[in-house]
């Protein structure tokens, strides 16, 4: 292998190179090491690592019958940062994993605003309904235990300010969430794994995808704490996120598919009450 000094261009031989080598189980360390050793620039040698593998990956999932990857939410992290200004407030980062995507953040509503969203909300919760898949409208799912309700985007000011600071800390359009769901969980109430994603194999997906496409990320924000239990939990990755209020949990999924390991759900009550507010994020417009 060997660098083109004045321009370094990306060829397809380099690119094989790259395939080869990841293919012969080297660490991608190492060959952006080799890289650099054979002159190429750091970040030119790091673009063409991560682009490469990342397509070579896709085209691996869609040759195994994957449903195609798109482009998801992503908030900024590539420096690592312990903070990000998410519009209006500064949002402290308490964990990030990469695959799958999962991202605790700390302080993103303050109390003040909590509270607010359980009294806009309260005399408006009705028993939880979930999406039919099959039918594409809305149906009680016996594995869903809460009472909840709707607001509609940019209802209120308080809606229209905490919506702007979710775009901005997630970087992705306000248009493409669905409005802010308010969710009550009292003893005993839980909601058992599931995915978010449309399954593209259920006769009423195509009519649900009309409204702005697949769902490609979830926020739950903590809005009141229960004295025990209530955490979202992850079966997959043996993960519990704390359902301490203020902070959230956020994670995506590129593909309508289990291989995006974002089985997740809400671990019943044991004592008390919890209050969430779900925002998710679509590829499209959500109207």
């Amino acid at each position: 292998m060997s660098a083109n000094a004045p321009t370094q261009a990306v060829t397809p031989q380099l690119r094989q190179w790259i395939v080869e080598q990841a293919q012969a189980g080297h660490a991608p360390d190492a060959v952006l090491k080799a890289m650099r050793d054979a002159g190429w620039d750091e970040d030119v040698a790091i673009e063409a690592l991560e682009n490469t593998l990342r397509e070579h990956l896709e085209q691996n999932a869609v040759a195994a019958g994957l449903p195609p990857a798109v482009t998801v939410p992503e908030p900024a992290l590539d420096d690592s940062p312990l903070y990000l200004q998410a519009a209006d407030r500064r949002v402290h980062v308490l964990s990030a994993q990469l695959q799958p995507r999962i991202v605790v953040f700390g302080s993103l509503l303050s109390d003040a605003e909590c509270e607010e969203l359980i009294a806009l909300a309260n005399p408006r919760l009705a028993r939880s309904r979930t999406v039919a898949t099959k039918t594409g409208g809305e149906e009680i799912n016996v594995d869903r235990t809460s009472d909840g309700m709707f607001f509609q985007r940019g209802e209120t000011e308080l809606i229209t300010r905490i919506e702007a600071r979710i775009a901005a800390l997630l970087r992705w359009p306000v248009e493409n969430g669905e409005g802010l769901q308010i969710l009550r969980y009292g003893p005993g109430a839980e909601y058992k794994p599931h995915y978010d994603y449309f399954d593209p194999a259920e006769p009423g997906t195509p009519t649900i995808l009309k409204r702005g496409g697949q769902r490609v990320g979830t926020l739950v924000m903590y809005l009141g704490e229960p004295e025990r239990g209530g955490g979202t939990v992850f079966p997959d990755l043996h993960l519990e996120v704390a359902p301490k209020r203020g902070n959230a949990v956020f994670f995506s999924y590129d593909r309508p598919h289990p291989s995006t390991r974002t089985l997740h759900g809400g671990s019943p009550v044991l004592a008390g009450e919890k209050w969430i507010a779900t925002k998710w994020l679509r590829e499209r417009e959500f109207a």
